[in-house]
């Protein structure tokens, strides 16, 4: 309490200027510690990744008229390497996400997470995730997501990565941000873990993954929990036919259901981490990648 309360004080002297002013008036970096509302259980399971010979640290770069920070990981020294975007659950770019960052950069990617939320809030300040889904989650356009994952793409493409070798890959919302973006550029290749494909379309998020399956312009791997309360089975069915009827390469796309697996069962610090679904559904995601060229 009496933390929050100084770091209370500490903001209200500071100008207006999102997630990334608290950020640096705390002495936080983008992947330091966990989200509160995530309930982290790191101590039992989380995934510690070194960062030897990787470089590694946030970043920043203009989309449109503002500067979006990026965690960052990759090879030290290389170029030309391909690039993969890192999209966050709705936690932020926090220890685990960064920690997927090392873990593709140690396999020779370029991996860039950039901070979607920073204009709305900062999700490592929310304990309850009541608030930050209506404060923080809910206020994200998702147009102005796809631009600062353009900007991204730019940035990494002009510091040691190949623009033309772009992949995605994301978790929960970013799952759902995955499919999006299969849909609006020219990746080569896109992994959604348990993205929701239905909802209520709203102005800030008109359209829906199944909304958009025409659309999709890269071979999408989804991986997805048989437990998982919040996406339908049903839905999975219903973007499998859809995808299935569009042109190449939408109709490339795989999808692989773990029986027994729970939503966020990829996020080894929680308590829905399912060590073999998760496993094997890295190493399919890896595969997926170097199979459609981003190797």
């Amino acid at each position: 309490m009496l933390q929050d309360n100084l770091e209370n004080d500490l903001m209200a002297l500071l100008p207006s200027g999102g997630a990334a002013s608290r950020r640096r008036a705390l002495g936080l970096m983008l992947g330091a510690g966990y989200a509160a509302a995530a309930a982290p259980v790191m101590a039992q399971t989380a995934i510690e990744t070194p960062a030897d010979g990787l470089e590694v640290g946030e970043v920043n770069f203009p989309s449109g008229d503002f500067q979006v920070h990026a965690y960052r990981a990759a090879p030290k020294g290389k170029t030309g390497l391909p690039v993969i975007l890192v999209v966050s659950e709705i936690f932020g770019v926090h220890e685990y996400i960064a920690d997927v960052c090392r873990r593709l950069a140690h396999e020779g990617y370029l991996a860039i997470a950039p901070d979607l939320f920073e204009r709305q809030g900062d999700p490592m300040a929310y304990g309850e995730l009541a608030k930050l889904m209506s404060e923080v989650i809910a206020k994200v356009p998702d147009a102005q997501v796809m631009r600062d994952l353009d900007a991204a793409a730019a940035w990494a493409g002009a510091h040691g990565g190949d623009a033309k070798k772009l992949g995605i890959t994301g978790f929960c919302w970013g799952g759902r941000i995955t499919w999006l973006y299969a849909a609006h550029a020219p990746v080569k290749a896109a992994v959604a873990w348990y993205g929701r494909l239905a909802g209520q379309d709203t102005a800030l998020q008109p359209k829906q993954p199944l909304a958009l399956a025409a659309q999709v312009k890269a071979p999408v791997l989804g991986l997805y929990g048989g437990k998982d309360e919040g996406i339908p089975q049903a839905s999975i069915d219903e973007m499998k036919a859809l995808l299935s009827k569009a042109g190449a390469p939408a109709n490339e796309a795989q999808f692989v259901v773990y029986p027994d697996a729970p939503h966020a069962f990829h996020a080894d610090y929680r308590a829905s981490y399912r060590k073999e679904a998760a496993e094997d559904g890295w190493k399919r995601a890896l595969a997926w990648f170097k199979q459609h060229g981003l190797g």
